[in-house]
């Protein structure tokens, strides 16, 4: 039988907040392990903390935009490259830079890393983990440091309420409602949410909690947002 593909965005916050969080880390690795005999998986990591740190920095020079944009996507790469090293012989040991290399990696590995592919304006991880989502015509899991899309910053607000669904034109529109910066920090960024809607990815957003990326994956009740319809 062969295996279905699960492309996963996994946020840079979730991979070094400030640094390596490693019990996080140790935990994914487990739960991932347990489908390899019956998903095959693309990460797509974040540039997290690291990349707002560089384009801050960048910010202070006046730097462009695109320059921006590439300070973040380098991040990314980085953390996937870790991320590579992490788990080790079970995964990729090049980075893809396109979905060709993708396929290719995933004839060989249970899991594939990787990070922005290459520059497109105004999109972030999340946005080539859709496309990529698109390509291989699967679902998409977005991992994040929140347990789902909220009805407001559940950091800032604590009367903010998780949202259990959402249909993908209305997810849209909330999306869009946020002007785009590099290294922006929203559960998914806008290009996504048109790419989503567009090609009607089923997405699933989840927060650290392993235990409800397992349940997703055995197609049992979870707690997080589901965006379909």
């Amino acid at each position: 039988m062969k295996k279905k593909v699960i492309v996963l965005s996994l946020g840079g916050s979730l991979i070094i907040p400030d640094k390596i969080n490693y019990d996080f880390l140790e935990k994914f690795k487990i739960e991932v392990r347990r489908f390899y005999g019956k998903y095959k998986f693309v990460v797509v990591c974040g540039g997290g903390a690291i990349a707002r740190t560089y384009i801050n920095a960048l910010k202070e020079e006046h730097k462009t935009k695109i320059e921006l944009s590439k300070a973040g996507i380098r991040a990314t790469r980085m953390n996937a490259m870790f991320m590579m090293q992490f788990f080790g012989n079970e995964a990729n040991s090049t980075i893809p830079k396109d979905a060709v290399d993708i396929e290719n990696q995933l004839k060989k590995n249970n899991i594939v890393f990787c990070g922005a592919l290459r520059f497109m304006k105004d999109s972030t991880s999340d946005g080539v983990a859709t496309m990529i989502a698109h390509h291989f015509k699967c679902d998409f899991i977005n991992l994040t440091d929140v347990n789902g899309l909220y009805s407001d910053d559940p950091k800032k607000n604590k009367n903010a309420k998780l949202i259990p669904y959402e249909n993908w034109r209305d997810f849209e529109t909330r999306a869009n409602k946020i002007k785009f910066k590099a290294g922006q920090h929203f559960v998914l960024d806008q290009n996504a949410a048109e790419f989503i809607r567009q090609y009607r990815i089923r997405t699933y957003i989840l927060g650290k909690d392993m235990r409800n990326l397992r349940n997703v994956l055995n197609k049992k009740k979870f707690i997080g947002t589901i965006i379909e319809g």
